[in-house]
């Protein structure tokens, strides 16, 4: 056990990882901003420490256990640092920093099983502004149309390893994990439906052109027959309302006829 993992006064974060290390962040006695690896079976010494800078916004761990990932967001900040964490010296490797010119204040983490793996999207987050949410993206770039596997390795599902009744009596289970290639579609399976579309219309245009007259005028349907037929459904509307206007005219001058008697 540890009492505090930074000498700082400020707040902590700390995450469990895949290999049960534990990755936190806070802050130094100087007020620097630091991060750090540990093994909890030893927690006298960090197996790393990495300085950052000295601002005063907290760092926000977000963790990707299926690449082994983590993405660093700080309040206050306008930057998203990325870090690779492996078994090799110094074991929290630097990746890149995404920018943007305003500071956020605060970000959410979208879920693996809601990337969208048509576009290798390996990260999105959603930065909350003073008046607007903006959600972020992150894609690696590729050349091929094929399901990346090394992307989207098996992830954590949605089903429950374990019931609360088996938690309670102190068993343990690894998650269940799914794979992500029944949701992604081929670019060539998406555009099919257009080539299909396409196809057929030439067929019935080859067909129209090849076929006589005689059988055109047998086989289509002739649409001024159609149009006759709403004509003449209109014409009867036509007259039928003329007729209800004539009829409402008599008797409203017969009314009127009568209230003259009335009035006199």
């Amino acid at each position: 056990e540890k009492d505090k993992a930074h000498e700082g006064a400020r707040p902590m974060r700390a995450i469990f990882l895949a290999d049960g290390n534990v990755f936190t962040t806070g802050f130094s006695r100087m007020s620097e901003r630091q991060l750090a690896l540990w093994n909890p079976q030893n927690m006298e010494e960090p197996i790393s420490v990495h300085e950052m800078d000295t601002s005063n916004g907290v760092l926000l761990p977000f963790y990707d256990p299926d690449t082994n990932v983590v993405y660093l967001c700080g309040k206050g900040d306008s930057s998203i640092r990325y870090f690779e964490i492996t078994d090799e010296t110094p074991f929290v490797h630097y990746l890149n920093t995404f920018s943007t010119k305003e500071p956020q204040r605060g970000m959410g983490y979208m879920p693996k099983r809601g990337l969208d793996v048509n576009k290798c999207e390996i990260a999105r987050f959603y930065k909350l502004h003073e008046r607007k949410c903006e959600p972020i993206t992150m894609t690696v770039p590729r050349k091929s149309d094929l399901f990346q596997d090394d992307l989207y390795p098996d992830t954590a599902g949605p089903d429950c390893a374990l019931e609360a009744e088996e938690w309670f009596e102190g068993k343990n289970g690894d998650p269940v994990l799914i794979s992500l290639k029944h949701g992604y579609v081929p670019g060539k399976n998406r555009d099919l439906k257009v080539v299909k579309k396409n196809i057929l219309e030439n067929k019935l245009s080859k067909n129209t052109e090849n076929t006589s007259p005689a059988h055109k005028a047998a086989s289509s349907p002739t649409p001024s027959f159609k149009h006759e037929a709403k004509l003449d459904e209109i014409l009867k509307e036509i007259k039928s309302l003329r007729a209800l206007v004539s009829s409402q005219e008599k008797r409203i001058s017969k009314l009127e006829e009568q209230m003259a008697k009335i009035a006199n």
